[in-house]
């Protein structure tokens, strides 16, 4: 066991990328934050993987920035396995105006998640961060090896410091005490069980409904922010939930791995696919004045690849799918 130990903080010190025992499907599975997009996603995949012993908790039964109550809760549950998809999530209008809240929340999260892990003897954490992390101007295609070598995003920074932190607290938790925690960058994200509310919610999200209600109410024009001009890179979520299943199966070690499609497309261009979708024939009509963010984030993917994991899902049918969800669940009759 002594060598065991030694082995596994060598090559965690390392940032060896290599193979990992995967999960029984007898053990204990604890997804935080699984009625959000992305930790509803991951329960949907584990059930469908054979994975039944699943352990969730509302928000509000738990409450993941009360140190106390995380502690607690991982006493008494015990989690072999923790996919960490909790966290205060939203668009470029909600990081800008909510600093202080998104900073705090998602720092208190990952720090009483991570370390009530490793009280308990967790044998292995995923944290979820955001492809925000990386600086503003970063050289396209986006690699790992780019966090931390610019000024980020000054819309998203609370947001995207919070996640580093998280990534960096599983980096240092391995190379102190040899856990086994680690860390993947999902690209932006859509898909069922999304937020659509245009306050807070994401581009895609948004966009989806801004133009069904644009449709629904026969407006003849729908009012987008910027120029349509930033290019972005869009992962269907139920790709994402299994991905990082094949993550938590399949890789060990201190290297962050980002996890997208390897492929972008303007703002302008998902608007009109989105349009055309919907079924709108009004015009759309760019507001200036408003910020555009991050001129492009395009994740390159190959660490992921070469793993032997790619995305299967394209935007129109990860679209499609999304609109058939919103018609099943009547959201905007």
């Amino acid at each position: 066991m002594v060598y065991k130990k030694i082995w596994l903080m060598t090559i965690l010190m390392l940032g060896h990328v290599g193979v990992s025992a995967q999960m029984d499907y007898q053990a204990k599975i604890y997804v935080a934050g699984h009625n959000g997009l992305v930790g509803s996603a991951i329960i949907r995949a584990l059930r469908a993987k054979g994975y039944q012993n699943i352990i969730t908790c509302s928000h509000m039964e738990l409450d993941l920035r009360h140190q106390a109550a995380v502690n607690h809760f991982f006493e008494q549950e015990r989690p072999d396995y923790v996919f960490l998809a909790a966290a205060k999530v939203g668009g470029i209008v909600a990081n800008n105006n909510y600093r202080a809240e998104f900073i705090y929340d998602n720092l208190m999260i990952a720090a009483n998640v991570v370390h009530a892990s490793y009280l308990c003897g967790v044998k292995k954490l995923l944290f979820l961060g955001s492809s925000c992390i990386y600086p503003r101007n970063c050289p396209q295609p986006i690699q790992e090896e780019y966090l931390l070598t610019g000024a980020l995003e000054q819309t998203n920074e609370s947001y995207a410091i919070a996640k580093i932190a998280g990534l960096k607290l599983c980096e240092s938790y391995n190379r102190q005490y040899g856990t086994t925690f680690i860390s993947c960058m999902p690209t932006n994200l859509y898909g069922p069980g999304d937020n659509f509310d245009l306050n807070n919610s994401h581009v895609l999200p948004a966009l989806i409904r801004k133009f069904m209600h644009a449709k629904n109410h026969n407006e003849p024009t729908v009012t987008l922010w910027g120029t349509g001009a930033p290019y972005r890179e869009f992962l269907f979520v139920d790709d994402l939930a299994d991905a990082v299943i094949f993550l938590m199966n399949h890789y060990i070690g201190n290297e962050t791995i980002n996890v997208g499609t390897g492929v972008d497309v303007t703002i302008n261009d998902a608007a009109q696919l989105i349009k055309e979708l919907v079924g709108y024939e009004g015009e759309i009509v760019y507001d200036r004045s408003k910020p555009d963010g991050t001129p492009r984030k395009l994740l390159q993917v190959d660490k992921l690849n070469a793993l032997g994991w790619k995305a299967q899902v394209d935007l129109r049918t990860g679209l499609e799918r999304t609109l058939a969800w919103i018609k099943e669940q009547n959201l905007f009759a």
